[in-house]
């Protein structure tokens, strides 16, 4: 069966049109539906569109793109960076502007997040250090972080059980609940605080091989991903037989005399 379109791809038309600007191409960062979904709508609706990735379930791909592969869009220069882990197919893109005062950027997918990385999915804790340690953490100290998701206080909560006594850890968990409760957003961050406050950057710090048992830096890494899998807030976990009698319908003479 065919599925129902997502009205994404119309949303962010008219965010274009308002821009005024025309959408020429689509870098995508791995194929997962939360991340190229719109794609193909996209491709219907805009003849000619170029879209750009490193794995062949991309919907509506047309140019597969390399490691250290450079491309050009006007005045913006985009840099490549294959980081497979989360998926086996995982791109990055650096961006920048020659001559420009702004600060690069890097799009990094499901691959670093505000506070964490993604889940390895179709990888190992190998490839994630080298993702983390030489591909991304040598882009310069001021890049910006755009990240495909935005779970930035769960991950500060994790990176407070890692590190209690950081105040860095501390003060941008704090941060992020304000952003959270006036609704604005905790991305980009940069790349330098990251390392301050990321414990999936920070495996060579005493404070998480301690933590972790493990002084190896991958080692602490798988350590860590797998703490990260397991970590919930008890709170944040619906009572089991409370979700039972929602479902057998238990509660609903409460509900509807309200």
């Amino acid at each position: 069966a065919r599925s129902i379109p997502s009205p994404l791809p119309l949303q962010l038309l008219e965010i274009i049109r308002k821009e005024e600007v025309v959408l020429r191409a689509i870098l995508t960062t791995h194929h997962h539906w939360d991340h190229a979904r719109g794609n193909e709508e996209l491709a219907r609706l805009c003849p000619g569109l170029r879209v750009f990735g490193a794995d062949e379930r991309i919907g509506a791909l047309t140019h597969r793109v390399t490691h250290g592969q450079e491309l050009r869009f006007g005045a913006i220069r985009v840099r490549c960076l294959f980081t497979p882990c989360h998926t086996s197919g995982h791109m990055c893109y650096f961006m920048w502007e020659d001559g420009s005062p702004d600060a690069p950027a890097l799009f990094s997918g499901d691959t670093l997040f505000v506070g964490g990385c993604g889940k390895f999915f179709e990888g190992t804790a190998e490839q994630m250090y080298t993702n983390l340690t030489q591909i991304l953490g040598t882009l310069p100290k001021d890049t910006k972080v755009f990240c495909g998701h935005e779970c930035t206080v769960q991950n500060l909560k994790f990176a407070l059980k890692v590190e209690p006594e950081n105040e860095t850890v501390k003060k941008k968990l704090a941060w992020a609940r304000q952003r959270d409760d006036e609704d604005l957003p905790t991305v980009p961050s940069t790349l330098q605080e990251e390392f301050l406050y990321n414990p999936f950057l920070r495996v060579t710090e005493e404070t998480l091989q301690k933590f972790t048992g493990k002084t190896d830096p991958v080692e602490v890494l798988r350590t860590l991903r797998t703490e990260k899998d397991n970590f919930k807030k008890p709170k944040e976990r619906p009572n089991p037989q409370a979700m039972l009698a929602f479902d057998w319908g238990l509660f609903s003479p409460f509900l509807e005399k309200k």
